[in-house]
């Protein structure tokens, strides 16, 4: 069960491979130092802009969408533009959903999760649209017949309120744009670039963690070996994280602890990236791994962070939790279509706003309502 359980995990690898145009948008109230509207776009798992309520623009995040800008003047002000408009009515379905659910005080967050998938070998397309309200499933549309479900029972008087006419967007306007920006891109994004791989370790006694980073696209895996069999055993796979230059990062721990040192030869780590036909091979050698279990420990005598360190942190990770929550939905997503292959009426109860449950890892009270399980280290992004 365990292995068929890993294969589920990794279905999308050898499965057709899906275009994405997805967009990510968060308001909030009562979180001081934070913006209180933050949005941004994001194709085949790339960040193409980000703007917030800061901000005079959306602001272009890779050199091919700053060219599209220049190049295309009157497409990108109607992006603005739009997006704009948007900051309004988003703002406005916030106050709805405090009033409704009488909930004036506090901190409070919504988030909307909204794109399209594309199956470049059946051409199929694939729309979503789904609320998130304070860290939990609130709405989704079922665009097949145009209708929000509640997925919380509080949702219910909501939903008559919210728009229902996402499906010709959904279904068509999303997927031009798709389409549009892969030929924008088509060198960036159609590019591929192998990670360097490294071994890491905490302490003595801490798993072993084969880490590749700066890979490109996202589809790829790492396994360990030993004696050229895949292991599934004493080895926890991490998931695919975006980095702040456009790559992807990965990890996946090896328990060395029942491991005679005589054997560690017999292991090694593997990076497969699709499309590339040379493996990047990492054997276990305790000569090799990096480690900081020695300057962890004398780290004692630092001084305690200050009041208003605390709270610009606390700050950063609220703006750096829409990027993970992004991660958090996109893999959501995925593995949902293997369960819901196995099991239709999954649908509704895997829908979380922010990944599954085993996912979302929460780090403080301003970011419990929407953090989800990514490196929050990827803040700069922002």
């Amino acid at each position: 069960m365990k292995k068929f359980f890993l294969l589920l995990l990794f279905f999308h690898v050898s499965s057709p491979v899906k275009r994405s145009l997805k967009f990510y948008i968060m308001a909030s109230s009562g979180a001081p130092n934070v913006p209180d509207f933050v949005a941004l776009s994001n194709i085949e798992d790339v960040i193409m802009a980000y703007y917030d309520s800061s901000m005079t623009t959306p602001e272009p995040r890779q050199d091919w969408v700053r060219k599209l800008k220049e190049d295309e003047p009157q497409h990108w002000e109607t992006l603005v533009q739009q997006c704009r408009n948007y900051e309004h009515h988003f703002k406005a379905e916030t106050d709805t959903f405090k009033l409704r659910l009488h909930q004036t005080g506090g901190v409070h967050i919504i988030q909307q999760f909204l794109g399209c998938e594309w199956d470049d070998q059946t051409g199929k397309v694939d729309g979503y649209n789904q609320y998130g309200y304070n860290g939990e499933d609130f709405l989704v549309l079922d665009v097949e017949t145009a209708t929000w479900i509640a997925a919380n029972p509080q949702a219910e008087p909501i939903k008559r309120s919210l728009n229902t006419h996402w499906k010709n967007f959904l279904t068509n306007g999303c997927p031009e744009w798709l389409n549009k920006y892969l030929k924008d891109g088509g060198s960036f994004l159609q590019r591929t670039e192998r990670p360097s791989v490294s071994l890491l370790q905490k302490t003595p006694s801490s798993p072993v963690s084969c880490h590749a980073s700066g890979f490109y696209p996202d589809r790829a895996t790492l396994i360990w070996r030993k004696d050229g069999e895949e292991l599934h055993e004493d080895v926890e796979l991490g998931e695919i994280l975006p980095n702040h230059d456009a790559t992807f990062q990965t990890s996946a721990d090896l328990n060395v602890s029942s491991v005679p040192p005589e054997d560690w030869r017999r292991y090694d780590c593997v990076f497969h990236l699709s499309g590339v036909e040379d493996d990047i091979v990492t054997k276990l050698d305790e000569a090799e791994i990096r480690t900081n279990w020695i300057e962890a420990a004398v780290r004692d005598d630092k001084e305690e962070p200050s009041h208003t360190t605390v709270s610009i942190t606390a700050a950063v990770l609220l703006l750096a939790s829409v990027i993970s929550a992004a991660v958090g939905f996109s893999l959501y997503r995925k593995k949902k279509a293997a369960v819901k292959s196995l099991n239709p009426d999954a649908r509704l109860r895997s829908g979380s706003s922010c990944g599954t449950a085993e996912q979302q890892k929460l780090t403080g009270p301003h970011v419990q309502a929407i953090q989800c399980q990514s490196s929050v280290s990827h803040a700069e992004d922002i």
